[in-house]
């Protein structure tokens, strides 16, 4: 009975140089490897062409390279690349490549579907399948960056770990696939050009305040007032306004590091003046700033953008409490490539 190869992209590298030791081979032979797999990003062994021909088949005997493939790739009128992963189990995520005129931006998945319930984000309504790999992250980010260099000659500068799923809870192989992409003997990207973004999982914000991560954090908050954001953010039953706050305050304690709040305004549901000074007392436990998305429709018409009042009120009042606040237009709405339009439509 034929044995089922190993992933190789799943062992560190003191594995792989246990590997060639057993083999009769040099330990350095693991260190050639993993620099092709994680620095090269190669997907194939026969690529790896400082080794043998005998080392590549007994790579190619024993493991195998899951790589991502891009299903379908999208491009917006507004130059937004929208790209349909395939997994190697057939499963598909979504990863978007936002451009301006002085960066790119890889907005990366880390579920398939996602592991929480907020109602106006078209991801939520596909049940969690699974977490993706580091290396499925990972990958994400190299097929982006090769996009980047393709259609606007420069290389990807920032990610955003804002595409389908809640990182946190995903969070071992989230930071796995961080440690990857930062490292020298990775893609040596800095993480201050890193932010993930959550819809709020309190022990899970402490938890990265103790591991003294370098990236940095946004919160997709919406409401601060506990029963708003109930209706529309049930699990924030499980994780109240309360716990969040003393878990932002617990991570800017110990990193010293502002938090950004992501925040959408809609019609008739947070666009009073009693959200505006819900939200701005909760802006001031922490050092933060706030980015206003402009609201990107799923198609059931239960949320509708607020009026341009009511987002202009938000504005003033953020303002004149010295909150930096800055309103961000959606990229690649015509592609469904937006902030929560992500659904597998393509």
């Amino acid at each position: 009975m034929a044995t089922t190869k190993k992933d190789i992209r799943a062992l560190s590298k003191e594995d792989l140089r246990d590997f060639f030791v057993k083999q009769g081979d040099k330990a350095f032979r693991g260190n050639q490897v993993y620099e092709w797999l994680w620095q090269k990003s190669a997907y194939t062994f026969e690529s790896m062409t400082n080794l043998s021909k005998e080392t590549r088949e007994l790579l190619q005997n024993n493991f195998v390279i899951n790589h991502i493939e891009v299903d379908t790739m999208q491009r917006s009128k507004d130059g937004t690349v929208k790209n349909a992963v395939k997994l190697h189990d057939g499963l598909i995520v979504e990863s978007v490549l936002i451009p301006t005129a002085t960066r790119t931006t890889a907005c990366v998945s880390s579920q398939v579907g996602c592991s929480l319930d907020c109602k106006f984000c078209a991801t939520a309504r596909l049940k969690r399948m699974r977490n993706l790999n580091p290396d499925e992250i990972y990958d994400q980010v190299v097929a982006i960056d090769r996009e980047s260099k393709l259609y606007f000659n420069r290389p990807l500068s920032n990610i955003v770990f804002m595409g389908m799923g809640e990182p946190l809870m995903n969070y071992n192989n989230v930071i796995k696939a961080i440690d990857k992409i930062t490292s020298p003997e990775g893609l040596g990207m800095s993480p201050k050009r890193i932010t993930l973004s959550t819809s709020g999982v309190p022990k899970m914000i402490k938890k990265m305040a103790d591991d003294d991560v370098k990236f940095n954090l946004a919160v997709s908050l919406h409401s601060a007032i506990d029963e708003v954001r109930n209706s529309i953010m049930p699990f924030n039953e499980t994780f109240p306004l309360q716990d969040l706050k003393e878990a932002l305050e617990y991570w800017y304690m110990k990193t010293n590091r502002k938090i950004s709040y992501e925040y959408v305004v809609w019609k008739d549901i947070n666009d009073s003046q009693k959200d505006i000074d819900a939200f701005v007392k909760f802006c001031k436990y922490v050092p933060c700033k706030v980015n206003i998305i402009e609201y990107n429709p799923i198609d059931d018409g239960d949320f509708q953008q607020a009026s341009s009042d009511a987002i202009d009120n938000y504005i003033y009042h953020l303002e004149k409490n010295r909150i930096v606040v800055n309103v961000r237009r959606s990229r690649g709405k015509d592609i469904d490539a937006a902030c929560g339009q992500l659904a597998n439509k393509s």
